[in-house]
């Protein structure tokens, strides 16, 4: 849906597009679920060499791959003054240990990652870039769209960190057009 006006693509920190993109796998405008079964999250994940060759996801998968999904969406919704999404803290922590995401040293230089693979693994390197986020402080800019049937992932690049909908040209302008509704009676 949202891809927004701006012709050059910007890239969040931390591999956070890689989340960002999981997250908007499912479209609540549309009802388009790029995850529809295993199959599709198989894919999805192997083409983002997050899963290893012929390994594959199943039923099980696809149910925590879909909670670990809307319970980003809720921690986004949050960055962006929608309700505390704290009791999605324990979900996130189940996800990570189930994928042992650890703390590795390689090369001089220490990586948070995934000891096992898999589904499980390949759930949890998710999560890797939302920690590395959430230390320095840039998981505060990764958002979702606050128009109530959209909730499109999004970063806020904006200066200020006010950025509020995905896409001001769309969600934005149908916010302000209700907006405007309401306050004149207009459309009754």
């Amino acid at each position: 849906m949202n891809e927004g006006f701006m012709t050059e693509k910007r890239h969040a920190p931390h591999q956070l597009d890689l989340v960002i993109d999981f997250v908007n796998t499912y479209e609540l405008d549309t009802g388009e679920e790029a995850l529809a079964d295993p199959a599709g999250l198989s894919a999805w994940l192997a083409g983002r060499g997050l899963l290893g060759e012929g390994e594959q996801a199943g039923p099980e998968d696809l149910a925590r791959a879909l909670e670990l999904r809307e319970a980003l969406r809720r921690t986004m919704l949050a960055n962006n003054g929608g309700p505390d999404a704290d009791a999605d803290a324990a979900l996130l922590e189940r996800a990570a240990r189930r994928g042992e995401l650890s703390v590795r040293f390689r090369d001089g230089a220490s990586l948070l990652e995934p000891c096992v693979e898999g589904p499980d693994g390949a759930l949890a390197a998710l999560l890797a870039p939302v920690a590395e986020a959430m230390s320095d402080g840039t998981w505060a800019r990764t958002k979702a769209c606050r128009a109530d049937d959209c909730h499109w992932a999004f970063y806020d690049f904006s200066r200020n960190r006010s950025g509020t909908w995905c896409d001001m040209a769309v969600c934005g302008n149908r916010e302000k057009v209700r907006a405007y509704r309401a306050r004149t009676g207009a459309g009754d």
